[in-house]
């Protein structure tokens, strides 16, 4: 439950919606920048730096990681962007019927987190909120109908708390749909709750 693992699997839910199964799921994120804290960098020093993708109803190797172009949303525009190995890849694949999961970054954070030289974030004002910025869509496609859902906001460290927040709220007011071991989507209502985020946090919105 935090932005990589927990938003990502949300937003593909919403945009999911009634459909019982889609013929594929795409989650893309755009940062402006990603300067990483010291857990990042620790994180990343223990991935080897495998790739996978769900293809064909299964997990498999992806050496070298897809890349294609995608368009986002105002400010960011085209981008480059490159496959990503996140939690989500398995999680959406355990409660969302779809053959094919694929969740992509664009290039620019890929370049500022390798570069031993990126320092770490920095408040840019009061509310200890970097300033950096982000994207991310969440694209269910059934045929030639796609559904996306979207939020933006400031700072993909500072939007984690949030979520755990809300999250441990709709526990234990017995607002969950589903509890154990499973996903922020099989849990709660997925479009309520980005809309609780929303604006105070993260923008929301289905297209």
């Amino acid at each position: 439950m935090a932005f990589y693992g927990g938003l990502g699997d949300l937003l593909a839910t919403a945009a999911m919606g009634e459909w019982d199964g889609a013929d594929e799921i795409c989650l893309a994120t755009a940062l402006d920048s990603w300067k990483p804290t010291r857990g990042t960098r620790v994180t990343g020093e223990r991935n080897p730096g495998r790739h996978f993708i769900f293809s064909n109803n299964r997990l498999e190797r992806a050496d070298p990681p897809p890349a294609r172009k995608w368009s986002f949303p105002p400010p960011f525009g085209q981008q480059d962007v490159v496959g990503l190995s996140l939690a989500e890849t398995i999680t959406i694949s355990q409660h969302l019927q779809t053959p094919e999961i694929r969740v992509y970054i664009n290039l620019v954070p890929i370049t500022d987190i390798r570069d031993p030289n990126t320092p770490a974030p920095t408040a840019a004002d009061e509310s200890g909120r970097s300033s950096q910025i982000f994207v991310m869509e969440g694209i269910a496609r059934r045929g030639s109908v796609e559904r996306r859902a979207v939020v933006r906001g400031r700072d993909i460290y500072a939007i984690s708390a949030p979520i755990v927040v809300e999250a441990t709220h709709r526990v234990v007011s017995g607002l969950a749909k589903k509890t154990g071991v499973v996903a922020a989507g099989e849990a709660f209502a997925a479009q309520d709750f980005l809309t609780s985020l929303s604006p105070s946090h993260l923008s929301f919105e289905m297209q």
